[in-house]
């Protein structure tokens, strides 16, 4: 009897370990919510970006590639955390607007500090069932930018 016990216990606490890529967010909120209280040290290190399992099949092509082509030792097109908008610190007070849904893409304008007020735009699309982010952008102070464009896919 304590075979079967403990292959149970063994299959729980393999299915507890999963990464939460097996989570399909039914609503762009649902999504957002998730990405902006994510601990980035639960990530899989050999992923492009800490918040793969947030991103669209392309948004992790274009990360993935960007890996590809930069030289070992040196920083790739991006050099901050796209989801801060900044190298340090964190979101905090976080407001989500609400989704402009068209089909199956969604903008969604999400707004937090960060030292200063920061608002980024986003673009989701639906896949595997479920919304994923497909750009993120900040379109205000003097260095606008938008994920896709600085991994040089101006969309």
């Amino acid at each position: 009897m304590r075979l079967p016990t403990f292959i149970l216990a063994f299959a729980v606490t393999a299915l507890a370990a999963l990464p939460a890529s097996a989570e399909t967010y039914k609503a762009p909120k649902a999504l957002l919510k998730a990405l902006y209280s994510y601990n980035t040290d639960n990530s899989d290190a050999e992923a492009p970006s800490p918040y793969s399992i947030f991103f669209s099949d392309h948004l992790n092509e274009l990360l993935q590639a960007d890996l590809d082509n930069t030289p070992e030792g040196e920083v790739g097109a991006i050099d901050f955390d796209p989801v801060i908008a900044g190298q340090d610190g964190t979101a905090s007070d976080v407001r989500i607007g609400q989704p402009i849904l068209l089909d199956d893409k969604a903008e969604v304008e999400v707004q937090f500090e960060n030292g200063d007020e920061v608002t980024l735009f986003y673009t989701l699309v639906k896949e595997h069932g479920g919304w994923k982010v497909d750009d993120i952008a900040n379109q205000k102070g003097d260095n606008p930018w938008s994920l896709s464009a600085l991994l040089g896919n101006e969309q």
